[in-house]
């Protein structure tokens, strides 16, 4: 694991040449909760011109079609078979929508973008979530999406995937892996933050007792903990501004 704290501008250009030429062009990005990992992911990938895709948003996709189908959410073997059978795609979501969709999600051809983010669907995706048999599932629906956004076969030249096992479950081959990672204070304080901007009235306190909850849990699972992959570039963003973490990971990619 390489870790990188300084950059320079001729590492930068260097390193946004080395991305545009990946070969497949893919950057895998890994991380706790809160770390940063969709600010940066989804600046970087505006810098690059490639796609920006949040992994998480298929598991709701899934809890969506098992709520539609009136499944048993606490069957772990349905809920299985379901993501197994069910084909999900992406594509970018329109200039005039990117503030709140960042790419448009289809089960099935049919376009569920819009009922993804329903309570329901937020009070259980973390039950559905937790499956092996629904990782498994979307792990390799994820591996589709990325190699043929990878491999220069859709509406973007490459493609930045965001989640918690990219780097080491789903694209292990994926030539740039970043991990970031930030204090637990740092993290709470930003989703403290994120949460009072949305109107929802929160402690910090309590929001830290969660993170350091949802950190055991990601991190003691038995099927793709959560960790950074060996070979990845490990970012700690605690006290840098987003700017100056997507010139660490330009300023990596040069050096690789």
């Amino acid at each position: 694991m390489q870790k990188v704290s300084i950059f320079l501008e001729d590492e930068v250009t260097e390193g946004v040449a080395v991305i545009r030429a990946l070969q497949p062009a893919i950057i895998a990005i890994d991380g706790p909760a809160a770390a940063g990992k969709s600010t940066i992911g989804y600046q970087l990938a505006q810098q690059i011109d490639f796609l920006y895709f949040d992994t998480g948003i298929m598991y709701r996709a899934v809890t969506y079609a098992a709520l539609q189908r009136g499944l048993d959410l606490h069957d772990a073997t349905i809920i299985g078979k379901l993501a197994q059978t069910i084909q999900i795609d992406i594509r970018p979501a329109p200039p005039e929508e990117v503030h709140e969709h960042f790419v448009h999600v289809f089960v099935d051809s049919a376009n569920v973008t819009g009922q993804l983010r329903t309570p329901e669907v937020d009070r259980t995706v973390s039950i559905v979530s937790a499956y092996p048999l629904v990782r498994e599932a979307l792990s390799n629906q994820q591996r589709r999406i990325a190699h043929t956004y990878g491999n220069g076969k859709a509406e973007r030249p490459g493609i930045v995937m965001v989640g918690r096992d990219i780097g080491t479950v789903v694209l292990p081959d994926a030539p740039l892996k970043v991990y970031m990672e930030a204090s637990i204070a740092e993290r709470a304080r930003r989703r403290y933050c994120e949460l009072r901007s949305k109107g929802k009235e929160v402690h910090v306190s309590q929001i830290l007792d969660e993170l350091k909850q949802r950190d055991k849990l990601d991190s003691e699972r038995a099927h793709s903990p959560l960790r950074p992959a060996a070979d990845a570039v490990i970012i700690d963003t605690s006290d840098l501004s987003t700017e100056e973490v997507i010139h660490e990971i330009l300023s990596a990619a040069g050096k690789k």
